[in-house]
């Protein structure tokens, strides 16, 4: 087990893991053999090929087409990122991380026991992202970003990027983001949000059926100030949102 691993694995709620932990891919398996995907959307992310072209592909395509075609969201993204993962000896929690490009990316300035751990369902994501973005201080663990593993607390820094609208029941995750930082930290979510565009019928017939969710403009804000964070701030760029937000110390 890599030093990054083993490490991650200490920070582990002993009270939320299963009898047995696998650690035989290169991740900390918490969930076992996979479930049948609750939609198309997932489906894909379980995939091996998508899994496969997912960050050199259809990611790039899918910030662009946040952007209405323009670069507002890819540009905001870089200075948020650059942001998550200055410098520091800080844990950072990549919820949803898919194939790690985020993860690896905010791991590359910590310093001394800093650790950036991403989260997961999908072992074909995994599996690209202990191939593609591991790194000295990258974890990975599959798990479920409705029940985090980690005690209350003990997080500083937490981010669900480009996910959230994919994930069935998301304000639970969105609670255990609030649950799981620490105090003084911050929580970060990039994901949908409502337009005049995403609200015609076309779209959300199509969203529905794909299992993608559109936030309503104060969807996520009222729920991290209702989970007791503070300094939420929300910029919407396109057809996304950026919020960010902090527990008081």
């Amino acid at each position: 087990m890599s030093t990054a691993l083993a490490r991650a694995r200490q920070l582990l709620d002993p009270s939320r893991l299963p009898d047995g932990i696998d650690d035989s891919r290169g991740y900390l398996d918490l969930l076992g053999p996979p479930e049948t995907a609750a939609s198309s959307t997932l489906w894909f992310m379980q995939n091996p090929v998508f899994a496969l072209v997912y960050e050199r592909a259809w990611r790039p395509v899918f910030t662009r087409l946040f952007s209405l075609g323009g670069t507002s969201t890819k540009k905001f993204d870089t200075r948020l990122v650059a942001h998550l993962g200055r410098a520091g000896e800080r844990t950072v929690l990549d919820v949803a991380c898919g194939p790690g490009n985020y993860t690896r990316r905010l791991s590359e300035r910590l310093t001394g026991e800093g650790l950036c751990i991403g989260l997961d369902f999908s072992i074909p994501m995994l599996t690209r992202a202990v191939a593609d973005n591991s790194g000295e201080r990258v974890a990975y663990i599959r798990g479920d970003a409705r029940r985090l593993p980690f005690d209350d607390n003990s997080i500083d820094t937490v981010c669900c990027l480009a996910a959230l609208y994919l994930i069935p029941e998301p304000h639970e995750v969105i609670d255990e983001l609030a649950r799981v930082v620490a105090p003084g930290g911050e929580v970060a979510i990039f994901t949908s949000v409502h337009t005049p565009l995403t609200r015609s019928r076309v779209v959300t017939k199509i969203a529905n059926v794909g299992g993608y969710h559109v936030f309503g403009r104060n969807e996520v804000t009222d729920r991290l100030r209702n989970a007791g964070l503070v300094d939420v701030e929300q910029t919407i760029t396109g057809l996304a949102q950026y919020v960010t937000a902090r527990k008081s110390d």
